[in-house]
């Protein structure tokens, strides 16, 4: 039989399987992450007839090349071209990702570890993400309490598990009053009994803070202006002395920070007691309730409420804090008898403390107030009132929960309402008291030969003797690239380049069946010789 006969079958084969390739790249066009392949032939099997000769020197003949007769074509290879990035395709889910590099997502299907580049996520009925593409799931580093992501060996991503469907409350630490102190204000000047100092009257300042179970309390401070003790109306108290700043001296003005009252949610004074008998309403303070504020210690003393309507007053225990400015430039200058244990406290001079010391016993504010500790400089509600300012402007005096860095607002609890994914993998869960919490990362898996990988249907890759060893850990997706949130990377299908193999492929195997029916006619032709 002709050689040629089983080369036009080999070549058949070959342009069969290249088709089957093209065929599967074109039916997986809109396949999220899919990766398309191309197959390549080579020649095999070389006949040799004549093998080759060297020159010969006694007969002065020239040397003569082998005569070898091939068998045809192979598929050399089928190669995937998984290093082009497919096109970006908008989505708009929140948890919907678009690798950009050379990544993949490791997932977990049947106990076996799994990559993909397919980012169509979601959460199951555990709280677990998954891949709906081919439901597996999706394999990440956890966060502990405080939202510090452990990178360590990977792990199923339960972001939704039941400790983190809620966040606990958080007392507030540090409050920040900004504004604005017109010393020219009427609302300064102190009209209460000269000498005998009261948090009767001033200029209002409000803060508002959590405890430690998220109930909302309100403070309500007094400012009023320091005058010499000379002359009716006075407070009694030393204005401060001037400020050295470098070889000058500068002359200061005083306010005296006094606290009028602590309400709750519902406005009421945690300093009372309100009690109805008969329909009859009464009034008595709250028996052992102290309020440091700065230097001074606040209460009521016996027989200082109102049984019928409820008002008190409170009197200052100790050294009252004292807000200082620079005369001649309105700038803040610091804070007088603050009340600190230590001069190293980051606040010293800059604010004042506010401690509440509710009784043991007879109250609802039982352990749900952190006290101050003078020994850890720790506890109660930092107010630094350095950001204030006395200018000849209108007077106005707010305040921000947390310090600069935005840390110590405090909350109330909250429930999960959403999860979101950043482009650094990072997911995130949103509760509805506004507060925003990590609870992991998703890592990807790189390979030194990402070729290598088997594709093994779903969308999914596994390793081979070829690609790599995925380590178990994976890295940082910003170490090779990012996510694209609310994205999808599509197939790498190229359209216009499937056809063009498509054509040629099909001429190729036309070229190949002719050499059959060819080859066939010249057998014939050899049969018919004898009639």
């Amino acid at each position: 039989m002709m050689r040629s006969l089983y080369s036009g079958v080999a070549g058949l084969k070959t342009h069969q399987t290249r088709m089957d390739v093209i065929g599967n790249n074109i039916s997986n066009v809109n396949t999220i992450g899919f990766k398309a392949s191309s197959a390549n032939f080579a020649d095999m099997f070389y006949q040799t007839t004549s093998p080759a000769t060297g020159p010969d020197a006694l007969t002065n003949a020239a040397g003569s090349n082998a005569k070898q007769i091939g068998l045809g074509s192979q598929v050399a290879s089928i190669t995937t071209n998984i290093t082009e990035q497919g096109g970006t395709s908008s989505t708009n889910r929140a948890l919907d990702i678009a690798i950009n590099g050379d990544g993949f997502l490791v997932v977990k299907s049947g106990g076996a570890t799994y990559f993909t580049k397919s980012g169509a996520l979601n959460v199951d009925t555990n709280g677990t993400l998954y891949c709906t593409t081919n439901n597996a799931t999706v394999q990440g580093w956890l966060a502990d309490d405080q939202g510090n992501v452990n990178r360590d060996v990977v792990r199923d991503m339960t972001v939704m598990s039941p400790e983190n469907l809620y966040y606990e409350p958080e007392a507030t630490t540090n409050v920040r009053m900004q504004g604005n102190i017109n010393k020219e204000d009427d609302d300064l000047v102190y009209t209460g009994v000269a000498g005998e100092l009261t948090s009767n009257n001033g200029k209002v300042a409000t803060f508002s803070f959590y405890d430690n179970l998220g109930q909302l309390f309100t403070a309500k401070m007094y400012i009023v202006a320091i005058e010499n003790t000379e002359g009716e109306g006075g407070t009694g108290l030393t204005p401060p002395e001037a400020v050295e700043i470098g070889e000058e001296s500068f002359a200061r003005t005083g306010y005296a920070m006094m606290l009028a009252d602590i309400c709750n949610e519902k406005g009421e004074s945690i300093f009372v007691t309100k009690t109805t008998v008969d329909g009859a309403e009464s009034y008595s303070a709250v028996e052992g309730l102290t309020v440091q504020l700065g230097g001074a210690t606040y209460s009521i003393s016996e027989g200082g409420v109102d049984p019928n309507t409820g008002k008190f007053t409170l009197a200052p225990d100790g050294e009252v804090s004292v807000l200082s400015f620079i005369m001649n430039s309105g700038e803040f200058s610091e804070v007088l008898n603050g009340g600190w244990a230590s001069e190293a406290s980051e606040y010293y001079g800059k604010g004042m403390v506010l401690s509440i010391n509710a009784p043991e016993e007879g109250s609802t504010l039982d352990d749900t107030f952190t006290p101050y500790n003078t020994e850890t400089d720790s506890g109660g509600v930092i107010i630094d009132l350095s950001a204030l300012t006395q200018y000849s402007s209108t007077s106005h005096v707010s305040y921000i929960k947390g310090d600069e860095e935005g840390k110590g607002t405090g909350n109330v609890a909250g429930e999960m309402k959403g999860i979101s994914i950043d482009e650094d993998g990072f997911v995130y869960g949103s509760y509805n008291n506004g507060s925003k919490r990590c609870l992991g990362q998703i890592p990807v898996a790189t390979f030194n030969n990402p070729s290598g990988l088997e594709a093994v249907g779903d969308s999914l890759f596994q390793e081979s003797l070829n690609s790599g060893i995925f380590d178990g850990v994976g890295e940082e997706v910003s170490i090779s690239g990012s996510f694209t949130v609310g994205a999808l990377e599509m197939s790498n299908v190229d359209l216009a380049s499937e056809f063009t193999t498509m054509i040629t492929t099909q001429r190729g195997f036309q070229a190949n069946s002719r050499i059959i029916t060819t080859t066939d006619s010249m057998l014939e032709e050899l049969v018919n010789l004898k009639r």
